[in-house]
């Protein structure tokens, strides 16, 4: 008997809405300071360019991006440009597994055949 493992990957497209300020501070447990911060660095960008950061929306990604710099900076400790270094280097590892991982499906179905 063969195991066969599928990994199944799924992208949101469309996120059902925006957070604002307060609301992603609320959901990624952070003080506003730190999001003003994250901005300022690159970390997360909100969805519209308003000059007021309470006029800020974020999307589904930017919350994502809020979590996983809360972690490298608790557990590794790291500044705020090298959180943005970092999670620019992180998605870019994803994408481009993304990439092996679809190729390898095509060179196996093509082997296939």
């Amino acid at each position: 008997m063969t195991t066969r493992n599928t990994t199944i990957t799924v992208e949101v497209e469309d996120p059902a809405g925006t957070f604002t300020l307060r609301e992603i501070c609320e959901r990624g447990e952070c003080h506003a300071e730190f999001v003003i911060k994250l901005v300022s660095h690159g970390v997360i960008t909100p969805v519209n360019e308003a000059p007021n950061a309470g006029d800020w929306a974020f999307d589904l990604e930017a919350l994502a991006r809020l979590r996983r710099a809360q972690r490298l900076q608790r557990d590794l400790r790291i500044n705020l440009p090298g959180l943005a270094m970092s999670l620019d280097l992180l998605d870019e590892v994803r994408d481009m597994r993304r990439e092996v991982d679809r190729l390898n499906r095509l060179l196996a179905n093509f082997m296939a055949d």
